[in-house]
């Protein structure tokens, strides 16, 4: 029985892609001051409002007189792991497809990231399915007798 790649793989990428999200959630997590404007996806910035058309955040500094901070990191300094190298690793062309995608959209006004969780599953999907059939077309090429001539593949 032979192994086909055009079915693990799109099924593996889905299931790495799925775990990544879920990992982020935590650090997405809503705080008690509301949602946030950005979505970090592993270590990537996804902007929820790109065009800043939502209501604006009040300033709880206003009414105080004296010695009052508010101020919010520009900037989460989040390393991936390894699951998600792995990942951007093996899937470059659709990361680098998806990217152009939520880059495009989001000159738009689109939320970067229904755009990004819209996109991604299926270009993941894709990839991997054509990285698993070319990798069932080389198996079956080399597991040929030497002496036939190869069978036309439709």
């Amino acid at each position: 029985m032979r192994i086909r790649f055009s079915a693990i793989l799109p099924a593996l990428g889905l299931l790495l892609f799925a775990l990544v999200t879920y990992r982020s959630m935590r650090v997405n997590a809503q705080g008690p001051d509301g949602p946030h404007k950005y979505y970090w996806w592993s270590s990537l910035r996804l902007d929820t409002d790109p065009h800043n058309q939502g209501p604006r955040p009040t300033n709880p500094c206003q009414d105080q007189q004296q010695n009052c901070a508010d101020w919010k990191p520009a900037h989460l300094d989040i390393a991936p792991g390894g699951l998600e190298k792995s990942l951007v690793y093996t899937a470059l062309p659709a990361f680098l497809a998806g990217s152009g995608l939520v880059i495009a959209l989001s000159k738009l006004g689109v939320n970067e990231v229904l755009t990004f969780m819209v996109c991604m599953p299926i270009l993941l999907f894709l990839w991997f399915y054509f990285a698993g059939w070319f990798l069932d077309r080389l198996i079956y090429r080399l597991m040929l007798p030497k002496n036939t001539a190869p069978l036309k593949l439709t």
